[in-house]
């Protein structure tokens, strides 16, 4: 049986090529509990949202909608697994939480609390925002100094009075910049366009995994005790490259640390990555849906590990090519390879 590291997708996965992808979820039980809950709450259902004839930017993106289709699609992909053992789970950003499920150390139900409630949460506040910029060239070699030179800009920018601009995630060989929006724009208007797109606004999105939403962490913790947590069943690595064991972790430290840290300090999904491959060498890296945009930054980050030799784009495809090492099961053909 082929071994496999499981990674759960964040937000912005969900696009308009998505809709419909609730339709493969395998269990409908699960899912008619999911769109009870949000009736309860006075929310649109997933069932409703995912069967929506046209995608909607400022509904579809939106925290309270956005992240919990993406965990019901993580889930379902996850629970769809044929002829594979997940040797170890891992997200980026808002999929940490996913993962948490995917690893046993929520159950879906509780998953689907944690991911509905932070989500509604963050978009009750909506606390600054996000911009993203790659600091690797179109061919993916390593750029060590660039990326200095990104941050350098931010930390300058912060500095500037009444300017917030941090860290939020090293995403492979992108970075996520978070802050308000004096600091956003000072970026924007400090670094030179690159590759036609960048920098880009996160639409939608908050000023994650800064200390500004202290807030909103705090909220979090009054509304999620830590009876939701459970001991894990499958290793879980987090935003810092560390591992949660089964059976060796305080469930209170690993509360403390999904309402605590993970909501307030960067999330490096970059050294996830390094982790995963390094600690568990798997067979396969497998990105659950929704979307396909992850894969990009999974292969960048194998690429700064120096994994098994990888030192740019073509490397990474080559390695496809010959011996699959990325499966992406937003992607039909690669789905029916572990599905």
């Amino acid at each position: 049986m082929r071994k496999a590291v499981l990674i759960c997708p964040g937000r912005g996965t969900y696009t308009k090529t998505e809709l419909g992808s609730l339709t493969r979820f395998p269990d409908r039980k699960l899912l008619a509990h999911f769109d009870a809950r949000r009736t309860a709450l006075s929310q649109e259902t997933l069932t409703a949202l995912d069967s929506a004839p046209n995608y909607s930017v400022s509904k579809h993106t939106r925290g309270d909608n956005a992240s919990a289709v993406i965990y019901a699609c993580t889930l379902g992909d996850a629970l769809s697994l044929k002829d594979i053992e997940i040797t170890a789970v891992t997200g980026n950003s808002m999929g940490w939480y996913s993962a948490l499920a995917c690893a046993g150390a929520l159950s879906p139900q509780n998953g689907f609390e944690v991911v509905n409630t932070m989500g509604t949460l963050m978009q009750q506040s909506l606390i600054g925002g996000q911009i993203i910029h790659p600091f690797m060239d179109e061919n993916w070699h390593r750029n060590p100094n660039r990326r200095a030179e990104l941050l350098a800009i931010a930390a300058d920018i912060n500095t500037r009075p009444d300017h917030i601009l941090t860290l939020s995630i090293d995403l492979g060989g992108m970075l996520v910049l978070a802050g308000n929006e004096p600091g956003l724009k000072a970026f924007e208007s400090t670094v030179p366009p690159a590759q036609s797109r960048f920098p880009m606004r996160l639409a939608n999105h908050a000023a994650f995994h800064t200390a500004l939403q202290a807030p909103v962490a705090a909220q979090g913790r009054t509304a999620l005790p830590a009876s939701l947590f459970n001991q894990p069943q499958k290793p879980l690595i987090d935003g810092r490259g560390q591992i949660w064991w089964p059976g060796a972790t305080r469930t209170a430290d690993l509360h403390a640390y999904t309402l605590g840290h993970q909501v307030t300090e960067p999330y490096d999904f970059t050294a996830a990555i390094r982790t995963a491959a390094r600690e568990f060498a798997p067979d396969l890296l497998i990105i659950a849906g929704p979307g396909t945009t992850l894969g990009g930054a999974v292969a960048q980050s194998l690429i700064l590990a120096n994994w098994q030799g990888l030192s740019s784009k073509a490397d990474f495809q080559a390695r496809q090519a010959a011996n699959p090492l990325l499966i992406s099961i937003g992607l039909p053909e690669q789905r029916s390879l572990v599905t």
